[in-house]
């Protein structure tokens, strides 16, 4: 028999991935399916981006680039980042990387190792807990709860760092929640964090441009005492309908730059060449497409949370950000993973369970609006007639 390391005992996955698969094989069966499960525009990348990528194979940008990424786009970043926030960065403390889950795996590669405390939000995206475990470092949950708008407490989060903490993880707006936490929140996590100076911190900010009902996004870069020990995760994927083109920034401190591009040099090399330059006429060029999107996804928000609460033994907290909505599902009757792999079956709806995205997670599922508000209504009058005609098992 192969022996793999104990390490790949303990990785775990993505079961959007899962079920997205097997939504794909029910409907090649023939099944009519309704797919709210996975977290990706159902729109088009913008024309004059795809133009661009285009173009750059046209020009001969075929081969190698630094595993950095190209100057150009770097420089793009730290463009759109002081034109939004009002925030300097440096180009050459930025990394282009092949989606964001490379951030994710490069700073909880250098900082977990057995022995040591990591801290992620829960429920949160699955693969911060996955990674951690894989290092063999001691995932520790902050909670994420709805009675808090799905926000991160500053004081909950800080009262779980112990001397073991090398990582503080956050992500706002938030996947599964929705949920936006409020700049007075951050801003007092900033200043309890000056107590704790060698806890590093990842904010996960990759639906910075997808928030609602007026907030605004505070990015951690815009607190000058944390800069030294901040990495920003970021990309084009779900602002620009970019999922497929593995095109992801990163911010890092100076003084973990150059262990990144190590990194990058054993891992991927480099990211290719044609995706970069669409990135930098996603950042230098108009804007028209991400606030069609932003729009358009604001009016399914609202459809789907006043869908959902009319279900029998749902309610949902209408999301603040993102393009998710965790409705409360614990008054149907039904586990949520159960749940969403009966709807998945019998209603041909696909979600996902709240356990996916953590311990904290039971009682609601996730439902993706990034989809078309005919199919919307149409998974919401089959969840429906689910929920009132089938009775959970005993």
């Amino acid at each position: 028999m192969l022996k793999t390391v104990d390490a790949f005992d303990r990785i775990g996955e993505e079961n959007a991935f899962a079920v997205l698969a097997r939504a794909t094989k029910l409907a090649g069966e023939g099944r009519d399916i309704v797919n709210l499960g996975i977290g990706q525009p159902d729109f088009p990348t913008p024309e004059h981006v795809v133009e661009a990528a285009v173009k750059a194979l046209r020009d001969g940008h075929h081969g190698y680039t630094p595993s950095t990424g190209i100057l150009p786009l770097r420089e793009a970043v730290a463009r759109d980042l002081h034109r939004r926030f009002g925030v300097e960065v440096d180009p050459d403390l930025v990394m282009i990387v092949p989606g964001g889950k490379v951030t994710m795996y490069a700073a909880i590669r250098l900082f977990g190792e057995p022995g040591v405390d990591i801290l992620y939000p829960d429920p949160g995206f699955p693969i911060y807990r996955s990674m951690i475990e894989h290092t063999g470092a001691n995932p520790i949950p902050v909670p994420i709860r709805e009675e808090n708008g799905f926000a991160f407490s500053a004081d909950e989060t800080l009262a779980l760092i112990t001397p073991k903490t090398r990582l503080l993880i956050i992500n706002s707006p938030a996947n599964p929640t929705g949920g936006v936490t409020p700049a007075d929140e951050i801003e007092k996590l900033v200043k309890g964090l000056a107590a704790f100076p060698d806890v590093a911190i990842l904010s996960d900010e990759i639906y910075d441009q997808l928030i609602f009902d007026g907030l605004e996004h505070r990015t951690l870069l815009a607190y000058p005492e944390i800069r030294d020990r901040l990495i920003v995760l970021n990309g084009w994927s779900k602002t620009y309908a970019m999922t497929g083109w593995r095109l992801g920034w990163s911010v890092w401190p100076k003084a973990l730059y150059d262990d990144v591009r190590k990194l990058a040099v054993n891992a991927w090399s480099c990211v290719n060449a044609s995706a970069q330059y669409a990135g930098i006429a996603a950042l230098d060029g108009p804007q028209d497409a991400v606030a069609h999107m932003r729009a358009e996804f604001d009016k399914r928000r609202k459809l789907v949370t006043e869908g959902l609460n009319a279900l029998p033994g749902v309610s949902a907290a209408t999301p603040k950000g993102a393009f998710y909505a965790f409705p409360n599902v614990k008054e149907t009757g039904w586990k949520a993973k159960a749940l969403a792999s009966a709807l998945l079956e019998e209603a041909g709806v696909a979600i996902i369970g709240g356990p996916d995205f953590g311990i904290l997670g039971e009682g609601y599922v996730r439902l993706s609006y990034a989809n078309s508000a005919e199919n919307i209504e149409r998974a919401l009058q089959r969840m429906k007639r689910f929920l009132e005609e089938r009775k959970p098992a005993a």
